[in-house]
């Protein structure tokens, strides 16, 4: 037989082989194989994103160590998966944004569930339950309710359940990163009002007794505190995993111990 020959048919049959190969996985399972939970159990990570500018859910101590009531939480769920807790801070809208496109596994930030967000999110089952607070500086006479926003100007961050609800009852909205600049633009005068859970305004009391706002109203019904992630059949095996922490941090009363650190009280209990 002709060499060439020869070199041809070989050179067919490794084509065809590697084709094969190509097709087959050559038995192998690739890591885009798996669903979201797989991935993270193969990585051996959990990446985990939040503010850190928001005592006291997810914040830093005086030592610039990221700690929080949502962080703790964080880390414990990690422990039980077993896994890494790699947490990720960035502004409010931005984490969210990153959430949607799978960059982030899971947003762990007193996320309240909303009908607008569960629409783009799975969500978890609740792990807390807050009410949102109506603060406005001490001097202020003109509003006393929800309904007295409207043709107002309040300070939240962009995106947040306290914005949208200030613009539901008709307020205009100035966008901020952090609690502290929010507080300060209602002592400046540079807007009337903002809206956040009411544990947080409490909290910054503590740190600030003689800080000149007040809180005039709080929502009737407790908001539903929960974990998003990316909507979708991949994260269905990770959300029932995360569930299943959640329970057992509830059952062995790992949660309300978390709360009472940072709350003084138990917002883990409906």
């Amino acid at each position: 037989m002709n060499m060439n020959k020869k070199r041809f048919g070989k050179g067919l049959l490794t084509a065809l082989v590697l084709a094969v190969c190509l097709l087959a996985g050559c038995g192998k399972k690739e890591a885009s194989d798996k669903d979201r939970l797989g991935r993270i159990q193969e990585s051996g990570e959990i990446v985990i994103a939040m503010e850190g500018a928001w005592s006291p859910w997810t914040y830093h101590d005086e030592n610039d160590v990221l700690v929080g009531f949502d962080t703790e939480v964080g880390q414990a769920i990690a422990d039980i998966l077993g896994v890494k807790a790699t947490f990720v801070e960035g502004e409010w809208d931005a984490l969210l944004a990153g959430l949607e496109v799978g960059r982030y596994d899971l947003m762990i930030n007193g996320v309240e569930v909303t009908d607008e967000r569960s629409e783009t999110f799975d969500f978890s089952e609740p792990y807390g339950y807050i009410r949102t607070a109506l603060v406005v500086k001490s001097d202020n006479t003109d509003i006393t309710s929800f309904e007295d926003l409207k043709g107002k100007e309040t300070a939240n961050s962009i995106n947040s359940t306290y914005m949208l609800l200030a613009e539901q009852y008709g307020a205009q909205v100035q966008g901020v990163d952090t609690l502290d600049q929010t507080i300060d633009m209602v002592l400046s005068g540079r807007v009337d009002a903002t809206l956040n859970a009411e544990l947080s305004i409490d909290d910054y009391l503590k740190e600030h007794p003689d800080a000149a706002i007040k809180t005039v109203a709080l929502t009737e019904e407790a908001s539903l505190v929960s974990i998003p992630m990316k909507k979708g059949s991949d994260s269905d095996s990770l959300r029932e995993a995360v569930n299943s922490a959640i329970a057992q941090l509830r059952e062995n009363g790992k949660l309300a111990e978390i709360s009472m650190k940072y709350f003084g009280k138990d917002i883990t209990d409906k």
